[in-house]
């Protein structure tokens, strides 16, 4: 027992230092392998979580680094490994903000959002929604009200908490999805798939619009 404690602290010991000591230079670099083709799906896990993880960590990039990162990130759309996608989807989102030009990808996302494949569908609606400003949501609101009635619970959870997220930039564009709203609103009162938190806060929002 005391050798398997020592060897379990040993390998969360090497967990815990695998990103120790990352220099944001070498990871800048390091992206560049992303243009390479075909890629190594496990070797752009490896650089996306570092990247991640250094973002997360509160390390600054210029406009530029994030600029370049975001647009090599993208290279990894020709990519099918699943985890990769996802992970491709989560440094869009955190890239967003920092990133000029982001909405290069809104037509890569807004193939995933309407595909077939329901592993990338969710994630792909909140980076489409993370990096969509007025002046492009008219452009994806028809899928955006697919999403929130889509039977999927992933999917429509997603759309569902996008939808709020929006609501605070464009109000008067959410509240035309009144009528999907009240479809989900009502087979939702009937499940569990969706939680009640976000449940209540997606009736009050409709409420103050459309019901009081």
């Amino acid at each position: 027992m005391s050798s398997f404690r020592r060897d379990k602290k040993e390998e969360e010991d090497g967990g815990a230092n695998m990103f120790q000591n990352l220099d944001k230079t070498t990871l800048l670099q390091e992206a560049r392998y992303f243009n390479s083709t075909p890629v190594n799906p496990k070797k752009c896990i490896h650089i996306l979580t570092k990247i991640i993880y250094l973002l997360n960590q509160g390390e600054k990039l210029t406009t530029q680094e994030a600029t370049d990162i975001f647009f090599a990130t993208t290279k990894l759309f020709q990519s099918k490994d699943v985890m990769l996608r996802r992970l491709v989807y989560l440094s869009i989102k955190e890239l967003s903000s920092l990133a000029q030009d982001v909405i290069i990808v809104t037509s890569s996302l807004t193939k995933d959002m309407t595909g077939k494949e329901d592993l990338y569908r969710a994630a792909a609606i909140r980076a489409l929604c993370s990096i969509t400003d007025s002046t492009m949501l008219q452009a994806i609101e028809r899928y955006m009200k697919q999403a929130i009635v889509d039977k999927n619970p992933a999917v429509s959870s997603a759309a569902l908490v996008s939808a709020l997220h929006l609501s605070a930039t464009v109000p008067d564009l959410v509240r035309r999805w009144v009528n999907e709203a009240q479809v989900l609103l009502l087979f939702i009162s009937h499940s569990h798939l969706v939680s009640e938190a976000l449940c209540n806060s997606f009736r009050r929002f409709y409420s103050s619009n459309f019901f009081c």
